[in-house]
C-alpha cells in the first residue's frame, strides 16, 4: 500500500480562504495543488491523479458546477467536496444526484470539513466490512445513503416488498444529525383509515367521542428526528393533503386543536408501488409525490446482489443462533447453493424468514437445504423444480469457495491455497477440473 501522501485539488477564487484551506490541509500532511479559477482546474486535473477535488460554487469564469461536468470526463474521477456560501439545497441535490461527494457551507467548522475531506479519502471499494451487504449493487447504495444522511432534504425509498426500506431508514438515521433524536416508523397500510389521521397527527381531549385524554400523534413523537412513513401510496387523498401542509409549513395541528405545533424532524418515505403511476389515475398529489422525492434511492432485489445471500445467511444464521441451545455447526454448502439458486421474490424478509425457522428447526449438524426450502421436500419431485444431483452442487459449491478465495488474495494462487488449506499444486488441479483456468 502507498504511503505517498494524498494529493488534493483546491478550486478557490478568495485568496483568504483559498491560502487558509491550502495551509491548513498542507499541516495535515496532504499535498495541494490551488486554483484561482475553473478553467485553470479544469486544464490540470486532467494531468495529475488527485485523491479529492475541493471546490467553491462561485467561480470568476466557470462555476464549480461546470468544472465538475468536465472533471466528469476523466479517467478515475476525484471525488468532489463543494463549498457554497449559499446553502442551496437545491443546487447540492442537484450535485450529489450527478455524482459529487459532499458539500459543506460557509462559515463552516475547519474541524467538520476536515472529517468530511477525510472520509472521502478512505477507501470504499473494499469487499468485506458493509453494514447492509457486500455485493458492489448494495455497497453503492450504501455509500449514497452516507452521502444524503447529512442533508435535511425529504427521501424517498424505493424497491420491491422485504428489499430492506425500512433498515435503509434506520441506517440514514444513525448517520444523519438526527441521530441522537426518536426514529418513528409508521406502516401506511397497516393503521386503519379511520385512525390514521389522529395516530399521525395526534388529536385534543374531547376531539371525538371516545378521545378521554390528548394523544400524541407520530408527527410529535418523532420531534427533531426522523418520521419514516413507509407503504406511503397508501395514504389516503385526505391525509396527503395534510401531510402536504406538513412538509411545506413544518407545523400541524393535532385533531380537534387549534394551535399550530413546530416538526423540527426530518421525513423519509418509501414505497414498493409506481407512484408515478398512481398519480396518473388520481390516486396519489403530484405536488406531494414532487416534495417527498427531493432525493430517491431505489433498493436493488436479492436477485441483482446474489453476492449478499451467504453473507446474510452467515449474519442471520449467528442471530438466531446466539445464545439458544442448538447442535448446529453452520451453513453446509449445499444449503447455500441452493439458496443461491432460489428466486427469493421476498427478498432479504423472505431470506430473514426461512434462516429463522432453518435454525430453530434443524436436527444439525449443518443447516442443509431441506431445512430452508421444506417445502421442496414436501412436494416431492413432481413440482417441475429441477434438482441437479449431489456431485454438481457440491462442485458448484467448491467453485464458488475458491472464487472468493482468490478475490479476497488479488488472484494469487499461493496465497488463496493458503487460505482455502490446500496446497498450491492441489488448488491449481481444482481449478483446472472445475474449468476456472490455472493462471497464477
Amino acid at each position: 500500500m502507498s504511503h505517498e501522501p494524498p494529493v488534493i485539488g483546491l478550486v478557490e477564487d478568495d485568496p483568504i480562504m483559498g491560502e487558509s484551506l491550502a495551509q491548513r490541509l498542507g499541516l495535515e500532511g496532504m499535498t495541494v495543488h490551488w486554483w484561482r479559477t475553473g478553467r485553470e482546474a479544469v486544464a490540470e486535473i486532467r494531468k495529475f491523479r488527485f485523491e479529492a477535488i475541493v471546490c467553491d460554487i462561485r467561480l470568476p469564469d466557470l462555476d464549480g458546477e461546470a468544472v465538475f461536468r468536465e472533471a466528469a470526463h476523466v479517467p478515475r474521477t476525484p471525488p468532489f467536496l463543494f463549498v457554497t456560501g449559499h446553502g442551496d439545497i437545491d443546487q447540492a441535490v442537484r450535485l450529489m444526484r450527478s455524482g459529487a461527494a459532499d458539500y459543506v457551507t460557509k462559515p463552516f467548522e475547519m474541524e467538520d470539513f476536515l472529517a468530511r475531506l477525510t472520509d472521502l479519502l478512505m477507501p470504499h471499494g473494499t469487499t468485506e466490512g458493509g453494514t447492509l451487504g457486500v455485493s458492489p449493487a448494495i455497497r453503492q447504495v450504501e455509500a449514497l445513503l452516507c452521502r444524503v444522511a447529512r442533508l435535511s432534504s425529504n427521501l424517498l425509498i424505493t424497491g420491491e416488498t422485504g428489499t430492506g426500506k425500512d433498515v435503509a431508514a434506520r441506517f440514514i438515521h444513525a448517520q444523519s444529525r438526527h441521530a441522537t433524536a426518536p426514529f418513528i416508523a409508521v406502516n401506511c397500510a397497516a393503521i386503519p383509515a379511520d385512525l390514521m389521521e389522529s395516530e399521525l397527527f395526534g388529536h385534543e381531549r374531547g376531539a371525538f367521542t371516545g378521545a378521554a385524554q390528548r394523544h400524541l400523534g407520530y408527527v410529535e413523537r418523532a420531534g427533531d428526528g426522523t418520521l419514516f412513513l413507509d407503504e406511503i401510496g397508501e395514504l389516503r387523498p385526505e391525509l396527503q393533503a395534510k401531510l402536504l401542509r406538513l412538509i411545506e409549513s413544518k407545523t400541524f395541528q393535532r385533531v380537534g386543536g387549534e394551535r399550530e405545533i413546530a416538526f423540527g424532524g426530518r421525513i423519509v418515505t418509501a414505497t414498493n408501488a409506481d407512484l408515478a403511476l398512481r398519480v396518473v389515475g388520481r390516486q396519489f398529489r403530484e405536488d406531494l409525490l414532487y416534495r417527498i422525492n427531493a432525493v430517491s434511492i431505489r433498493l436493488p432485489s436479492l436477485r441483482e446482489r446474489p453476492e449478499d445471500i451467504p453473507w446474510l445467511m452467515e449474519r442471520f444464521f449467528t442471530e438466531y443462533s446466539a445464545g439458544t441451545e442448538t447442535s448446529l455447526k453452520g451453513i453446509s454448502a449445499l444449503a447455500e447453493e441452493a439458496a443461491l439458486q432460489h428466486p427469493w421474490p421476498g427478498n432479504v424478509r423472505e431470506l430473514r424468514n426461512r434462516m429463522e425457522r432453518a435454525v430453530a428447526l434443524a436436527l444439525g449438524p449443518w443447516l442443509m437445504p431441506g431445512d430452508l426450502f421444506p417445502e421442496l421436500v414436501d412436494k416431492g419431485a413432481g413440482t417441475g423444480v429441477r434438482i441437479g444431483s449431489l456431485e454438481s452442487a457440491r462442485q458448484e459449491a467448491e467453485k464458488r469457495h475458491i472464487l472468493r478465495a482468490l478475490a479476497a488474495t488479488g488472484g494469487e494462487l499461493s496465497a488463496a491455497a493458503r487460505l482455502l488449506g490446500v496446497g498450491r499444486t492441489t488448488l491449481w488441479e481444482k481449478m483446472r477440473r472445475l474449468g476456472l483456468g490455472s493462471d497464477g
